[in-house]
């Protein structure tokens, strides 16, 4: 998970990928912030996501602008009152992750760039709709192994690698031995499977 505000430099980190190497899914079908023309599927469909990530022979994905999956769903249903739409949306946004995570091969990495929000304690966390996510499972965070938050000055763009105790931004010891990296995810992928022996 790649968790950051709007400009921090969640989308330019897939600058480095080649064409050939990563597959896109553009929730908000919105321009990507660099040159490179890498094959990107607009789409905000859970179900059709999916199906492109297991069809695919590609073995890194990036969904970006994740959140914005549960908050189109929430648009669409804005006119229903109740609790059950969130309960739908929690659910969509789980069955998203145990399916690259149980159905995916072990060797294909999945990155999920995401909004965040902070709380009344001034804790991040990652952007959702409703309570259900982070009542049950601690923070949609808790589902990853990696979770890298963005940061820039204005000038310099850099993924933090550790929490400061308000962010959650986590990862397995040793894996960077420093607190801030460049902002290329491509980078990031190959550290992935040297740590791990992908």
């Amino acid at each position: 998970m790649i968790l950051g505000p709007s400009g921090s430099g969640k989308s330019a980190s897939m600058r480095n990928f080649t064409p050939e190497e990563v597959g896109v899914f553009n929730v908000a079908s919105k321009p990507l912030p660099f040159r490179t023309k890498l094959p990107v599927f607009n789409c905000s469909d859970y179900n059709k996501i999916m199906a492109a990530m297991q069809k695919s022979e590609k073995k890194i994905f990036v969904v970006d602008d994740a959140q914005f999956l549960s908050v189109f769903a929430n648009f669409s249903r804005a006119k229903e009152t109740g609790y059950s739409k969130y309960v739908d949306m929690a659910i969509n946004e789980y069955n998203l992750i145990q399916f690259v995570i149980q159905k995916l091969p072990e060797d294909t990495i999945v990155f999920f760039l995401r909004h965040i929000e902070t709380d009344a304690d001034g804790r991040v966390h990652a952007k959702t709709i409703g309570k259900m996510l982070d009542q049950n499972l601690g923070g949609l965070e808790a589902m990853f192994s990696v979770c890298l938050m963005c940061g820039t000055d204005g000038n310099e763009h850099w993924f933090e690698t550790q929490s400061d105790g308000y962010t959650p931004a986590k990862s397995p010891i040793s894996m960077w031995e420093e607190r801030k990296i460049d902002n290329d995810l491509r980078a990031v992928a190959e550290r992935i499977r040297e740590y791990w022996g992908l």
